[in-house]
């Protein structure tokens, strides 16, 4: 929203969820016209190892990015605690099915963060002054938006991996449930992204868990909440980067060594990349015009169109081209914007409206 423009956020944040819902459902056509069922297998057919190695390299890369983060009084401890204690047993499991559970926690986490987030929109938006421009309908740099929006809905990557865990994995069944799941993370990241924009406007960081401040214990609680999410959130992604080493290194098959070891040094990376970054808001953009974009928008739609036996001006070929188009531009336009035009960092610093006087001297972020 604050990279947007408030309306315009809005809109592109629905018009991406739309495209997720769209590729998603593509990806599984193509998976069907082809006769494989699974995504590397799905580009190999289409484009050739090249295709298959660009793939695998994305799938390879994402999850690195969503590394444990937390605002606590040292991270470094936090983390290292948690990815050893909870993210690396949980990741262990070999059936993704086996995660269900786990998910379902995580989602009745995001409720409650999203309750807390709308609770202090009234009771502490009064405190924070509102920056200039803060209700402009749009923004010049909506397209590194379109990048983080990306990387909020990225699923394609281990699409195929849900679907052949459904009990009756038929078109009709995933596509109902591909609508349900989007429409559910529309509706969330909609009141989430308004809440939070309408109470930090233009000051809003990257991990809007440190625009509160430190003595806000209801955003403590927050904070904790959303670390307990990304921990049970992990092991999805893990489960997909130890798939993409398993087929491009082991033929698809692990043993239970290799299974442990190969878990241990991904997590290691991951947790590594945590520790020695705290700025969520480029990374967000970065992943997501690199990594999050290519997967939603290019490369389900490239594989259908090529697939597709269909008449050149039949409504999935036509919208697909659309899709197509989109990705390349904001892919492109996003990573230079991204590179000129970097989001801030408070770097965990107490921001300027938690001070009494409304003024920092110390350890603090002041405003624009």
């Amino acid at each position: 929203m604050k990279e947007a423009g408030f309306p315009l956020g809005v809109l592109l944040l629905f018009g991406v969820a739309y495209i997720t819902d769209y590729s998603i459902i593509l990806l599984i056509k193509g998976g069907n016209l082809s006769s494989t069922n699974t995504y590397q297998e799905l580009v190999r057919k289409t484009y050739g190892l090249v295709g298959y190695l660009i793939l695998s390299t994305l799938q390879f890369l994402y999850p690195f990015i969503v590394g444990l983060d937390n605002v606590l009084t040292d991270r470094h401890f936090i983390i290292l605690l948690t990815t050893i204690i909870f993210t690396l047993p949980i990741s262990l499991y070999r059936d993704i099915a086996k995660l269900g559970k786990v998910s379902l926690i995580s989602l009745i986490l995001t409720i409650v963060i999203l309750i807390i987030v709308m609770v202090r929109t009234v009771t502490f938006s009064p405190q924070v002054p509102k920056s200039e421009n803060a209700w402009i309908f749009a923004k010049s740099n909506a397209v590194q938006a379109v990048g983080v929006m990306s990387f909020a809905f990225i699923c394609n990557h281990n699409s195929f991996l849900i679907y052949g865990s459904l009990e009756e994995p038929t078109l009709k069944n995933w596509s109902q449930v591909t609508h349900v799941s989007v429409s559910l993370a529309a509706v969330i990241s909609v009141v989430f992204a308004a809440c939070g924009y309408m109470t930090f406007t233009g000051y809003t960081e990257g991990d809007i868990f440190e625009n509160y401040c430190r003595d806000d214990n209801l955003a403590t609680f927050g904070r904790f909440c959303y670390g307990v999410t990304v921990i049970l959130t992990f092991p999805l992604e893990c489960f997909v980067t130890r798939e993409v080493i398993a087929n491009v290194f082991f033929h698809g098959n692990l043993s239970t060594v290799f299974h442990i070891v190969v878990t241990v040094l991904i997590i290691a990376v991951a947790t590594g990349v945590s520790l020695v970054y705290d700025c969520l808001g480029i990374v967000l953009e970065l992943n997501g015009v690199l990594s999050a974009t290519p997967l939603v928008f290019i490369i389900p739609t490239a594989c259908y169109l090529r697939l597709s036996k269909e008449r050149w001006n039949h409504s999935d070929n036509l919208i697909s081209c659309l899709i197509l188009a989109v990705g390349v531009l904001v892919m492109t336009v996003g990573f230079v914007l991204t590179i000129l035009h970097p989001q801030e960092c408070s770097h965990g610093k107490e921001m300027f409206y938690c001070f009494p006087s409304n003024v920092s001297f110390h350890n603090s972020t002041l405003p624009p």
